[in-house]
């Protein structure tokens, strides 16, 4: 019998375990770490990104899975259950297990304050390890270098792309933000960047700690050769085993970037194939049978209804490309909701021309972002108040809608994992 359950630890976690503002910093973890000899033999990918991170991560699941071994995933955050975070061959682990090692963490952290990320991080690898996988995959929660899952040497790390988002904490550059990501690279290791202009401190900071880095372009890449199949490229300039991968299935997540997180996937199993043999067809299976839900995630049927966690101007990009290879619509409708810490102003601006009417509503959480607050938001980027409905929350928003589209219409909704959950629980 356990003391608590996961929704009593998971409120307390949201307070603070001990009280007091905790300081990013990686020595309390590592020290927790230690006394609970978390120290995996098993190799570990580490994926880093401002976008792309949790495709990355689904894309290596499936593969390894489809490969015959057991992957541990680690990806945050999570849309409707915490236990989606912590992941053996892409199932979600259950109460039970996580109250466990929460117990274990506790008893092991002495009078170290630790923050929800380091104890679901901490809890993710004891899972991992008492289940004897195969591989780790561990998905940064902010930035890298002082992210918790630094706090282990990874075989692998991967930067998937870098764009401006929680500039407060890693710097208001690419170059600074960038930067900040590369801390997960390690010396003498493979240190992928799937980003397809060359970064100068990512270049600069591989150099500096002798890391391997592997880039998109130069060393690796992605060709669409049609609507139904893709290729694929590995050739390290460090190396001499290059390699190809023809006639790949396009991939089952939708998105025309998915081939680009494919792609940083198919490089990382690369790096470890000597550890972690992988065949073509593990690889194609995996391919078409990846999930990672809320990201330009089409629903079947008609209308057309799309749900996209997008919340930075580089995913609103993304979003505005994938919709713009959608079939015609009459009439285009965004459901709409963002945190105050998220650049509402770009990510709007970006997508404006691609809707006829937006239907927002407040995200009841204390970083959500008031009516008021968006409506001087939407005026400021010239969007007609007269295309602007209002409502109490998203499911509101969302309901109506679907009673009110007509066969020929598109319904978009966007802006926030917080948004998204609302829907996602509305179908389920």
């Amino acid at each position: 019998m356990t003391s608590k359950t996961l929704e009593q630890w998971l409120a307390q976690l949201e307070q603070g375990v001990a009280g007091g503002v905790i300081e990013l910093g990686l020595d309390r973890i590592k020290e927790v770490k230690e006394r609970m000899s978390l120290n995996p033999t098993c190799p570990i990918i580490t994926v880093a990104g401002t976008n792309g991170k949790g495709s990355v991560c689904a894309f290596l699941t499936a593969i390894y899975r489809e490969a015959g071994y057991t992957a541990g995933t680690l990806t945050s955050p999570h849309l409707i259950r915490f236990n989606e975070r912590i992941a053996i061959n892409g199932q979600a682990v259950d109460d039970e297990t996580i109250v466990q090692s929460f117990e274990r963490i506790e008893k092991a952290r002495a009078d170290n304050l630790l923050t929800y990320f380091e104890f679901n991080t901490l809890a993710a690898v004891d899972i991992f390890m008492r289940h004897n996988v195969d591989v780790i995959i561990l998905e940064t929660g902010l930035g890298g270098r002082l992210d918790a899952v630094n706090a282990w040497d990874t075989s692998v790390a991967m930067v998937v792309s870098v764009d401006l988002d929680h500039q407060n904490f890693l710097g208001d550059t690419i170059e600074k933000i960038a930067y900040e990501k590369a801390g997960i690279f390690r010396s003498g290791r493979p240190a992928i960047l799937g980003e397809k202009t060359p970064i100068k401190s990512i270049q600069q900071h591989a150099q500096k700690i002798g890391a391997n880095l592997i880039e998109y372009g130069q060393d690796f890449s992605s060709q669409r050769l049609d609507e139904k199949q893709w290729s694929f490229r590995f050739n390290p300039q460090n190396t001499q085993q290059a390699k190809a991968r023809h006639s790949l299935p396009i991939p089952s997540l939708r998105g025309f970037y998915q081939i680009d997180n494919a792609s940083c996937a198919l490089a990382a199993i690369e790096c470890l194939h000597e550890q972690l043999p992988v065949d073509i067809g593990a690889i194609r299976k995996g391919l078409l049978l990846a999930e990672n839900p809320a990201r330009f995630q089409v629903l079947a049927g008609r209308p057309i209804r799309v749900l996209d966690v997008g919340h930075n101007p580089h995913a609103a990009q993304a979003l505005k490309d994938s919709l713009r290879r959608l079939p015609f619509a009459e009439k285009r409708i965004a459901i709409f909701s963002i945190l105050n810490d998220k650049d509402m102003a770009s990510v709007v601006s970006i997508l404006k021309s691609e809707f006829d009417e937006w239907r927002i509503a407040p995200l009841d959480l204390p970083r959500g972002r008031s009516i008021e607050n968006m409506l001087a938001e939407f005026d400021a980027i010239g969007i007609n108040r007269n295309i602007i409905k209002i409502f109490p929350t998203i499911a509101n928003a969302w309901q109506q809608t679907l009673t009110e589209a007509q066969e020929n219409d598109r319904i978009v909704a966007f802006g926030s994992f917080h948004t998204i959950a609302q829907i996602v629980e509305l179908m389920n």
